[in-house]
């Protein structure tokens, strides 16, 4: 019996250790969390994740959330999903069907061959009879794919409970329902509003299509937050050949002299980085209509977090979920 115990520990411990192992890996990638709902939006997302990982070590996480269902208790469901892997299992669950189309997409595209090697898994949750469910795809040490049908019960829980198990660099979502303002936005939050104002870290929220030969507009106040989210959209702007555009706003005319002061800093941090061809735009006005504006001459508009904690940013807001919520073209918001 004591060596039984003794051999428990170990296993206990080897296992934990290989946990810790695979995180410290994961620290080294690029990651990203890709959520699918059926709507071509989140598959836009998807296309762009590739975009980004197609030279790259990066990992590529695809999503969907289902709601914990009762209903599908049946008699040898549990036993046939601990043992077969998900795309198999001929159920039509929106949830398998949409991984389908995001894994058949990425074929086409070239991303991912058949050859690469595939390692299914399942985890029991209480209640459910389907559980947590991924199929893991490898190429060697450059790429993984994972395909994961998550039970929760909520979709923004579920994909924050996602990222726990990461951790993500990037998390792409498709538009909001509904942006909700103020107390509202407390008391019933869309999914990706309660996301976006909860995640650790940058979320993208996807409109149509992002045109590839439209470029990243990066808006700055100077601040040490806004300087960090140049940096990082940049960056990821210049790996993907996309043009790099960044906007300040004075409040008032006589602050230009201090907004373009503002912008010539940025434009020579990112020519230290070997960034160049930016270009750079100064307006006098209201910060949120000035954005709005221009937006629409851009593929992607780039805004930073307030740097303020979780709780604050559900409670007050800031620039970046208003224009996460009002903007015409996909808007990433960086912390």
């Amino acid at each position: 019996m004591a060596a039984w115990r003794i051999s428990a520990r170990k296993r206990k411990k080897d296992h934990h250790e290989e946990i810790l192992e695979e995180l410290e890996k994961r620290r080294t990638r690029f990651r990203i969390l890709v959520c699918v709902d059926g709507t071509d939006a989140s598959y836009e997302g998807l296309k762009f994740a590739a975009e980004i990982g197609k030279d790259n070590a990066c990992d590529i996480i695809l999503l969907y959330v289902r709601r914990i269902d009762q209903g599908l208790n049946s008699g040898g469901l549990q036993v046939r999903v601990a043992r077969q892997n998900m795309l198999d299992w001929g159920l039509e669950l929106p949830g398998i069907q949409y991984l389908r189309r995001g894994y058949e997409m990425l074929l086409d595209q070239g991303y991912i061959t058949k050859d690469w090697r595939s390692l299914h898994s399942h985890t029991d949750i209480f209640g459910d009879p389907l559980g947590d469910n991924k199929i893991e795809y490898r190429s060697g040490r450059k790429k993984r794919i994972i395909l994961k049908l998550k039970t929760a019960p909520t979709v923004a829980g579920g994909i924050l409970d996602q990222y726990e198990l990461g951790p993500y660099n990037l998390i792409i979502m498709g538009p909001p329902e509904h942006w909700r303002g103020d107390l509202k936005a407390f008391i019933d939050p869309s999914s990706v509003q309660k996301v976006a104002m909860l995640s650790p870290c940058s979320v993208l929220t996807i409109r149509g299509s992002i045109d590839n030969k439209k470029g990243f507009l990066i808006y700055t106040d100077g601040t040490k937050h806004c300087t960090k989210s140049v940096k990082q959209a940049a960056v990821l702007a210049h790996h993907i050949n996309r043009p790099v555009s960044i906007l300040s706003v004075a409040h008032e005319k006589d602050q230009l002299p201090l907004v373009k002061s503002r912008l010539s800093a940025a434009k020579q941090l990112l020519a230290d980085m070997g960034i160049d061809n930016v270009t750079t735009i100064s307006r006098s006005g209201d910060y949120m209509e000035e954005i709005l504006k221009i937006a629409k001459r851009f593929g992607i508009i780039v805004v930073a977090d307030s740097g303020s904690s979780r709780l604050k940013r559900f409670l007050k807001g800031s620039l970046a979920f208003d224009i996460m919520g009002q903007a015409p073209v996909s808007v990433m918001n960086v912390r």
